[in-house]
């Protein structure tokens, strides 16, 4: 089984921005040191007051410190960016991480990221749709002629092109049934959110695996799957010391609007929410949740998230020592 990490490296604004750096570094180094075989990074923006650095530059930074592991967005707002620039800094990256670079690519949700990126939400599903085709193109061959809807590319030669023969891998995140089944058409696999509880996860990877037969692709595919994981010293401290920093965000999440956030008095159905969304108790706990998850959807392949604004990061650290524990 596959053990990644996945950070959204946001901060409170009250946090040195500094010092976050220094601590994703330090989690990043803790990660690959224990045997952690991949790393994403998630985007957003102008997501004040909650801080956080842009995507592509820092996984260029962290590259170095994340040797060896698959690296890449998860996800890139692919439908309010530019496919040329995608493009040619995944493909940049790609050769900075000597030919690990995955690209997960979503839809977006906030209103008003598409406003501040000058980009029509209700053109997100054809801008994504016909952004992954020019990248993939851009990828693969030398020059690209190409008269879309949204992007007009003439004896287009791409600056760089990826490491990684044919291409790096795509991956697609989303949680309602459109996305699961766009992924499965124009995806390597789908990126399961931390927003969908496990129930439902069961539900749409049926679905990804019959929308992929119906499209004549192969079904075998393995999708990896991002939970929130906090591994206690035992069950009561794992679920005291991860319930502030998880609720904070997760009420975050509900106000954005994000799509299987839980909204209403999310406070008072906390516990169920984590019961039903993430691995938090033990070590026990956790291992046999995350077995009867990999048997039940086929995956070998979860990405944890293990740090949230107001943990302390000698707890994150010692969550990653305890998830690394599991990796087999």
């Amino acid at each position: 089984m596959r053990i990644g990490m996945f950070t959204a490296s946001q901060w409170r604004a009250e946090e040195n921005p500094k010092v976050v750096l220094a601590n994703l570094r330090q989690q990043v180094q803790a990660a690959r040191k224990t045997g952690f075989s991949s790393l994403l990074l998630g985007q957003h923006l102008v997501s004040g007051p909650m801080g956080m650095f842009q995507t592509n530059p820092l996984l260029g930074l962290l590259a170095e410190d994340a040797a060896g592991m698959q690296i890449g967005p998860g996800v890139l707002l692919l439908s309010m960016m530019n496919p040329v620039l995608a493009a040619e800094e995944g493909a940049t990256i790609d050769w900075l991480c000597d030919g690990n670079y995955v690209l997960a690519a979503g839809l977006g949700y906030r209103v008003e990221e598409f406003q501040a990126m000058g980009v029509d939400i209700k053109n997100r599903v054809g801008r994504l749709t016909e952004g992954l085709a020019v990248i993939k193109r851009l990828w693969t061959e030398d020059c690209v002629n190409h008269e879309g809807r949204y992007f007009q590319l003439t004896d287009a030669r791409p600056g760089v092109r990826p490491q990684q023969q044919p291409r790096p891998p795509i991956w697609l995140g989303g949680d309602v049934e459109g996305a699961v089944r766009r992924a499965a058409r124009l995806a390597d696999a789908w990126l399961v959110a931390p927003t969908m509880s496990f129930e439902r996860l069961n539900e749409c990877m049926a679905m990804f695996r019959e929308e992929r037969r119906r499209a004549g692709l192969d079904d075998s595919v393995k999708c990896p799957i991002v939970r929130e994981c906090f591994i206690g010293r035992n069950g009561a401290h794992a679920r005291e010391i991860s319930r502030g920093p998880l609720l904070a965000k997760y009420s975050a999440y509900a106000a954005w609007g994000q799509e299987g956030a839980a909204a209403g008095d999310f406070e008072s159905a906390f516990d169920d929410y984590v019961a039903s969304h993430f691995l938090v108790g033990d070590a026990v706990e956790v291992r046999d949740q995350l077995q009867q998850c990999a048997e039940q959807t086929g995956s070998d392949h979860f990405l944890m998230r293990m740090q949230w604004p107001g943990l302390d990061q000698g707890e994150v650290l010692a969550n990653i020592e305890r998830i690394g524990k599991l990796i087999s």
